[in-house]
């Protein structure tokens, strides 16, 4: 079962894996860049027909198995795909929603100093086209509209956490850079996740598409499930869809080959 995210790249010609036994499996899902293509700003993403759907299709088959674990806060989330996931992993696994309509359960963490909000403000407004994303425990600076600001924003967040005491990290994302505390990562929340019911003792499917997913797809497979990266298995969020499409009409426990997309 278990398969190295790099052992594949992309390839028109090449046949996905199948979830395992809906009895048996557990699917969790990063939302931007992999259920969602990206957009200019965070807030301008689309939720395409039919996604709500097939997750909804496949919820059922695996007997409520499925949670999406995403960098955005946990109320962002349950706007964009209300009523779908069993359970949300928001920030990064800094807040955790385990069921439907169930409290936000957030672990002690630090809180970035008022001074590096201030700072990332400051940045935002020096550079146009850069925009700032608030968090609980952490900030984005997302530069999409403003690329070539990337450095410049990188060498700025660097010197205010070399004033810090290792309480918090930079980490790169999609045309974004992000301030986080050490410890939080999506490999942790997985494995949070796979410790609760509906979750626990299930073959954990994991699909993401950047660096901070690496940590769940190696967390999946270690527990003997599937780490899939969007790169090298799917081509880009259309074909992410495309496979969910697919999976949640394929007839129980079959495998269903990767469809065109």
């Amino acid at each position: 079962m278990a398969r190295q995210d790099g052992d594949r790249t992309a390839d028109a010609a090449a046949t996905l894996p199948s979830l395992p036994p809906c009895a048996r499996a557990a699917l969790m899902l990063d939302l931007d860049g992999t259920l969602l293509d990206f957009a200019p700003t965070p807030d301008a993403v689309v939720v395409p027909p039919g996604l709500p759907d097939a997750l909804l299709r496949l919820r059922g088959r695996l007997g409520g198995a499925l949670a999406i674990v995403s960098g955005r806060p946990v109320e962002q989330v349950d706007a964009l795909l209300p009523g779908i996931a069993t359970a949300v992993a928001g920030e990064h696994g800094a807040a955790l929603r385990l069921v439907p309509d169930g409290p936000i359960l957030r672990p002690d963490l630090p809180e970035p100093p008022p001074a590096w909000l201030d700072a990332a403000e400051r940045l935002a407004g020096a550079h146009p086209g850069v925009l700032l994303e608030r968090k609980r425990r952490g900030f984005v600076l997302h530069f999409r509209r403003a690329p070539a600001a990337g450095p410049a924003l990188h060498d700025a967040l660097a010197t205010l956490l070399a004033a810090d005491d290792r309480r918090f990290e930079l980490m790169p994302a999609e045309l974004a850079w992000e301030i986080r505390p050490v410890g939080v990562d999506k490999g942790a929340a997985l494995r949070a996740l796979l410790a609760v019911p509906p979750f626990a003792g299930r073959l954990p499917v994991y699909i993401g598409d950047d660096v901070t997913d690496r940590d769940a797809i190696a967390a999946a497979i270690a527990a003997g499930g599937l780490g899939l990266l969007v790169g090298e298995w799917f081509a880009g969020p259309a074909g992410v869809r495309a496979w969910l499409a697919a999976q949640a009409q394929a007839p129980d426990d079959s495998a269903a080959s990767r469809p065109d997309g």
